[in-house]
């Protein structure tokens, strides 16, 4: 979507406090002003619920091989009590929380006191000092983007110990899971909890506020749009890209060297889900800048919702591929491991060029070819809170002119290679694919929601150049 912008005098507008200050922007963009029933049934569902699945989940595999239907049948036939469960399951340990504590602030340290050198040596990387898009109070953030290269030390620093200085197994992780979710769940609920009480009492941008006066929906949503401290350090995009997706190709390769020590090999399964993934995490830091126009940064505020789910949903359940393969290892067919790899690297390509066609008409103001044609597309405009008007440019060629989210339908392909990986043996590995379906479908739908309050007619204007959501002449 390219961008540019006309200053507009905002009359009338008056404020009285915090509150109101933000209540001014009701017709702007962003999470709800006002909760219904239904979004807070399913808030309230998550915020008990949420904890206890990833629980059972990673409960599961340590305790009855990977099983989802065993531990109902051992609660409900009265073999087993949940005390005997929970009294089998491993407590936080020091040697834990040491692990985890170190894990995050070195992350942090990557984050805020090494500048991006990456973007000087690399072709067609963009690093360094970057502008997000513009805020629904009318903000623009600067952000220092060098997951990359925190990325790239990272695992640096993980190879060469398990090559040459042995300070640590690289079963590390895999050993001490469970302790580890215990430190995971108490970073993820600080930080969150922080963000609220900063929402509302010092916030870093007020008119970025939002409350609906209702706690659970504030807690779970979130008040502010870019929490930060200090010029640097924005809460979206650390606990977004660092330290789960950092982590997450870690895992993985602690989950293959427990294979290896158990089984004396890593079987091709193993391998598939390994690189499978690897390219979908170093894509995310490759692009990193182009994360900043995606809906986590553009719409969504920062509450329990980003903060505990980016410190123990993502890593403990975007990895149970990895994580059922210790416990299951799998060796594939010749045919059946082409055949996943053929449908993870189409799912990523159709991921991939969606979002380049995007991210070039948006860097070009539409000044460029897609397909081989000059890009179509629908003008638009918008107002921010403080009365400033937008014309952009919505993109109805290539990719786009198929779906209005075909970059998800690529994803979809992509999560559905990582289960296939595992065979057909047990449910749990494709939970993957189940739960990224109701995500991005739902995602699909609060993008849609947003974009009509955003720019009103010309919405409507463009789902009828665009009628489909993910799938041509389906949905």
């Amino acid at each position: 979507m390219a961008t540019h912008q006309e200053k507009k005098p905002a009359e009338g507008r008056k404020h009285q406090n915090m509150q109101n200050d933000t209540k001014a922007s009701q017709g702007q963009w962003g999470r709800a002003w006002e909760v219904d029933w239904f979004s807070l049934a399913s808030i309230l569902f998550l915020l008990m619920f949420a904890p206890l699945i990833v629980y059972y989940f990673i409960m599961s595999c340590a305790q009855y091989q990977c099983s989802l239907t065993d531990p109902l049948l051992d609660l409900l036939t009265g073999n087993k009590h949940l005390s005997d469960i929970w009294n089998r399951t491993p407590t936080l340990t020091y040697r834990a929380a040491g692990i985890y504590c170190l894990w995050v602030t070195f992350q942090v340290i990557l984050y805020m006191s090494i500048p991006d050198f990456c973007h000087k040596f690399l072709p067609g990387y963009v690093g360094g000092v970057q502008e997000g898009a513009v805020t629904p109070a009318g903000v623009v953030n600067k952000y220092e983007i060098n997951g990359l290269q925190a990325w790239i030390i990272t695992h640096v620093l993980w190879f060469a110990n398990a090559s040459c200085f042995h300070f640590f197994s690289p079963t590390i992780i895999f050993d001490n899971w469970i302790p580890l979710l215990w430190c995971a769940n108490i970073l993820g609920y600080a930080v969150s909890t922080f963000a609220m009480i900063k929402g509302y009492f010092f916030p870093t941008n007020a008119k970025d506020c939002k409350f609906t006066g209702n706690f659970f929906y504030d807690y779970m949503m979130g008040i502010e749009f870019n929490p930060r401290i200090g010029k640097w350090f924005d809460f979206k995009l650390f606990f977004n890209g660092r330290p789960g997706i950092v982590a997450w190709t870690l895992i993985n390769l602690s989950f293959a060297a427990k294979q290896q020590e158990l089984y004396g090999e890593v079987t091709n399964s193993m391998v598939l889900v390994n690189v499978l993934q690897g390219i979908y995490v170093l894509d995310f830091f490759w692009n990193e800048a182009w994360y900043l126009k995606t809906i986590d940064i553009c719409h969504d505020h920062f509450g329990w919702y980003l903060g505990w789910g980016d410190c123990v949903w993502l890593p403990y359940l975007y990895t149970l591929q990895g994580l059922y393969l210790v416990y299951h290892p799998v060796q594939l067919c010749t045919a059946h491991a082409i055949g996943v790899l053929i449908l993870g690297l189409l799912g990523y390509y159709i991921f991939r060029m969606t979002n380049h066609q995007k991210d070039l008409f948006r860097r070009t103001n539409g000044k460029c070819r897609i397909w081989g044609k000059k890009p179509e597309y629908i003008e638009c405009s918008y107002m921010s809170v403080d009365g400033t008007k937008y014309h952009s440019k919505l993109l109805t060629s290539g990719f786009w002119g198929w779906a209005r989210h075909f970059n998800y339908t690529g994803d979809l392909m992509g999560s559905l290679a990582y289960c296939l990986a595992c065979g057909c043996e047990h449910v749990l590995p494709y939970f993957y694919i189940v739960y990224m379906s109701i995500l991005l479908i739902h995602r699909c739908i609060r993008d849609e929601h947003r974009c009509s309050s955003k720019y009103g007619k010309d919405w409507k204007r463009y789902t009828a150049a665009v009628p489909y959501r993910l799938l041509p002449g389906v949905f």
